[in-house]
């Protein structure tokens, strides 16, 4: 479990495609470089939202496995070198929720349909899939790469906005989208159960 506060920015150094698709114990496997001093082998880490396991802890960083399921989902497999993460650890009982219950379940893939300054902050247009557009609310919560953002419109059928300050342009890889560009979405996790409950009856 995830809360959608990014606490570091990681850098992909290597990407080794071992088996290809397909073959149940192949996928990708990342090598990413990344700040954090005490990570353990077996720990989970959301990386631009996918929650992986750390599978070797390397001198600056660590590995981690896509495999087949996750890259159906997300957008590990077109990575290269050199790409910027967005990463944050396992959230423990005792931290603070600083953003929302987030499971690191990448439920699809967003483009970005439009970007524009108003004031400090910049507003951000995304088309997202079905399943994620339908437990949207207004005021309510998104991930986009691994971050927490509050959906503020939603302004058509698959479009939904959000506003990002300047703290999560600078400390994030937000800053840079640019319309085109693909973010891994996540769909808040209440609104889905909600959802679910609500098709049964």
């Amino acid at each position: 479990m995830f809360t959608g506060i990014v606490t570091a920015v990681g850098r992909v150094a290597k990407i080794t495609r071992d088996g290809g698709r397909g073959t149940g114990d192949g996928g990708v496997v990342l090598e990413i470089k990344a700040p954090y001093r005490t990570l353990k082998k077996g720990e989970s880490i959301a990386v631009n939202g996918a929650c992986l396991t750390v599978e070797k802890v390397t001198r600056g960083g660590f590995t981690a496995r896509a495999v087949d399921t996750t890259l159906d989902r997300t957008l590990f497999g077109e990575y290269e070198v050199g790409r910027k993460v967005n990463l944050e650890r396992a959230v423990r009982a005792a931290d603070r929720l600083g953003g929302h219950l987030v499971q690191g379940h990448v439920d699809g893939v967003a483009t970005v349909d439009h970007v524009s300054a108003r004031g400090e902050a910049v507003v951000v247009g995304l088309r997202v899939p079905d399943g994620v557009r339908a437990v949207c609310i207004p005021q309510g919560s998104i991930t986009v790469d691994g971050v927490s953002l509050t959906l503020t419109a939603l302004p058509g059928p698959w479009l939904v906005q959000v506003s990002l300050i300047p703290f999560t342009r600078d400390k994030t890889t937000l800053g840079a989208l640019q319309p085109g560009a693909r973010v891994h979405v996540e769909g808040d996790v209440i609104g889905k159960y909600v959802r679910q409950l609500c098709r049964s009856e």
